[in-house]
């Protein structure tokens, strides 16, 4: 809790001031952050050991940190201060305050990014992204998705690597030769291979990876959040409970060694790609790939999302707004009538290209 200095309410981050505001006398306090403060990289090697040896702490800067875990979807979130929220931002069930616990050592927090889209803001892109959805049925165009926005951190993984590559493969240029005679001749593409080979060094930056997971089918999928890339990561400030203060944060469970395969892959993907392009030619074949990793860091971030949960009908929706650049992606009804129309429409119009191609 922060106890206001003019009053002695809470105060809460307000996102217009990028600050600690008192609802109350309008108060402002600055983030309890040092001039000198910096967002660090962590040695990945020594993180992964400390978490293989069971030796992972992470103390709340104010020892007071609490979370709760959702009965319905099992989504666990962490708080400091009071509880804001009665409902969970994931599925919309009601928070039961009884289930609250002190939070459980964790990786520390390196890095926050606060909330830049104020709340009126997210509310503007979410009607505007109703508007655009191309077969959603008349009634919820006209409704629109109706519910109470729930300001939450969502956990994130980032990771650097310095990689050194070098490849062999074959780099395949096509050529057209006629072959037959008279009414059988044709033209045949034929393909002559050249072998390739080199090495390159590449270095990734924030290569990230999101820190939870859905677990139950009420919960927010995750790749409806991945849709949320890419974020501002150069205004992420280091880690103070003070911008958390009237929101929720969720907790990761996905660890560090996990997350780091998931960024390993998606580098190692980016690597083959780049092999691939440095080949050239039409085609290419890549016979071997070696990649050394060097200069390994991380940082556990928190980002900010606008989550709402509304009913259209019998069924629940989750819709996400990034809280730093007004991105929106989510779940939307689908009308039969309009799909089957556009779908006639199509075979319509396919016919009548034919007839006319045929006349």
């Amino acid at each position: 809790m922060f106890p206001c200095a003019g009053c002695g309410a809470n105060l809460q981050f307000d996102v217009a001031a990028q600050s600690l505001k008192c609802p109350y006398c309008g108060h402002e306090q600055d983030l309890g952050i040092a001039d000198d403060a910096t967002v660090a990289e962590r040695d990945l090697a020594a993180g992964l050991a400390r978490l293989a040896a069971g030796r992972t702490k992470a103390t709340p800067r104010d020892g007071a940190a609490r979370e709760i875990r959702c009965r319905d979807c099992g989504g666990e979130t962490r708080f400091e201060g009071t509880l804001t929220a009665s409902a969970c931002p994931y599925c919309a069930a009601p928070l039961q305050i009884e289930d609250a616990h002190v939070a459980k050592d964790r990786i520390p927090v390196d890095a926050v990014l606060p909330f830049l889209v104020p709340k009126d803001l997210a509310q503007t892109r979410l009607v505007a992204w109703v508007k655009s959805r191309w077969f959603a049925p008349s009634a919820f165009a006209k409704q629109g998705a109706s519910g109470r926005f729930a300001g939450v951190y969502l956990p994130y993984w980032t990771f650097d690597a310095a990689t050194d590559t070098r490849y062999v493969g074959e780099r395949g240029e096509h050529y057209w030769v006629t072959v037959g005679s008279g009414k059988d001749a044709r033209r045949v593409r034929r393909t002559r291979w050249y072998p390739a080979s080199g090495q390159f060094r590449r270095f990734f930056d924030d290569v990230l990876v999101y820190g939870a997971r859905a677990q139950s089918e009420k919960g927010m999928p995750a790749g409806h959040v991945r849709a949320l890339d890419p974020w501002p990561l150069d205004r992420c400030l280091p880690f103070a409970a003070e911008a958390l203060s009237g929101f929720l944060a969720r907790t990761y469970d996905v660890e560090l060694d996990a997350a780091f395969a998931e960024g390993k892959s998606r580098m190692d993907a980016a690597l083959r790609a780049e092999v691939e392009s440095r080949i050239g030619g039409d085609e290419q074949r890549v016979h071997r790939i070696h990649s050394e990793y060097h200069a390994l860091t991380y940082k556990h971030l928190l980002l900010p999302v606008w989550l709402l949960t509304y009913r259209f009908g019998a069924k629940l929706y989750r819709v996400a707004v990034n809280g730093g650049t007004g991105e929106v992606c989510g779940e939307r009804p689908y009308s039969f009538w309009k799909i089957a129309g556009a779908v006639v429409l199509g075979l319509g119009l396919v016919a009548l290209g034919v007839a006319l191609a045929n006349r």
